[in-house]
């Protein structure tokens, strides 16, 4: 089974668990290759924990959850040190490793927890490492954090620190299933619960991410296109040379990081799609989940009751695709 192969059946497998939302998980498996975090926004109950469990349960990887609270700590996500005797009364201290040290880590409703905990957070998604008394201790090859945050509770909740933000590399959103779909998924959690379900296949081993790494690597990306992306994210730091409504909209404007996220999810996104060279429809099909979340709006833009996608909406219609 070639790489490929491997990764079209982990999304398969994840689409037969989580119905009616085939987008949700590609970006789910684009952030996975990408090496990228991805924070899953939307309403209680469609499916964002099944949907990052369930990828969990196609891949060999191991599974870590944390549960955001107001009363989180920063140890309760690093670990820390224990101090610890032997049968001499000797004693030193001994660093247990937290949950974010897991392959695949799921912040569940990150934005309950404080500044505090979120900070904790900001080595490990950038770095790849935390930093506990003055030690370094590295993470995982494999690893991601999956964050899911309710868009509509308030109430107890933190919103996130821009540097935070910046750190996933695409900010997904998740909406209610068709009817039909919704249908399926009654008859899918009926299933489970009275144990007809399918047995589980074998896991797909890591060493096929780090293969379909390497191959979308390799995936070209022409000069016209890199033009194009960073063309999209010039847009966003220079509203006004696209007319006033985009200078009435656009607050702050989406950083390198935005460039960077365009280029790899974009090289994934084409490579998913069986070609080795990346296409200026590639980079729109990404634009959107890379940028929503990089770019802040006016009081204004908020007031008319603007949201971000409108924004990179007709930032996709203006700017040109160069030739």
């Amino acid at each position: 089974m070639t790489a490929r192969d491997s990764i079209l059946e982990i999304q398969k497998r994840v689409n037969a668990a989580v119905i009616g939302q085939e987008r949700v998980v590609e970006r789910l498996v684009i952030a996975l290759l990408a090496n990228g975090n991805v924070l899953v926004e939307g309403l209680p109950g469609l499916a964002k924990t099944r949907a990052i469990k369930s990828l969990s349960k196609a891949l060999e990887s191991e599974f870590s959850r944390i549960q955001f609270t107001p009363d989180l700590l920063p140890s309760d996500v690093t670990g820390g040190e224990i101090y610890r005797t032997d049968a001499g009364g000797a004693g030193s201290f001994e660093f247990r490793k937290g949950p974010i040290f897991g392959n695949l880590v799921l912040a569940d409703e990150i934005n309950r927890a404080p500044a505090k905990v979120q900070s904790a957070l900001l080595e490990a998604m950038e770095e790849r490492q935390v930093t506990v008394s003055g030690k370094r201790y590295t993470l995982p090859e494999l690893f991601m954090v999956l964050a899911t945050q309710n868009p509509i509770e308030q109430e107890g909740t933190y919103p996130l620190p821009e540097a935070q933000m910046d750190r996933f590399l695409m900010h997904v959103r998740i909406d209610y299933p068709s009817d039909a779909n919704e249908v399926k998924v009654l008859q899918l959690v009926r299933a489970e619960q009275s144990g007809a379900a399918a047995d589980a296949a074998a896991k797909i081993p890591q060493q096929a991410i780090f293969d379909a790494r390497k191959e979308i690597d390799a995936v070209k990306s022409a000069d016209a296109v890199e033009t194009y992306i960073v063309a999209l994210i010039a847009a966003t730091r220079r509203p006004a040379e696209f007319g006033d409504k985009l200078k009435d909209w656009i607050a702050i404007g989406a950083s390198p990081r935005g460039s960077l996220a365009l280029d790899k999810s974009s090289r994934v996104f084409a490579w998913l799609q069986g070609r080795d060279y990346v296409t200026p429809e590639d980079v729109q099909a990404v634009a959107h989940d890379c940028l929503r979340h990089r770019v802040s709006l006016t009081y204004e833009g908020s007031a008319d009751g603007v949201h971000a996608d409108d924004v990179i909406d007709e930032i996709v219609r203006q700017v040109a695709v160069a030739i």
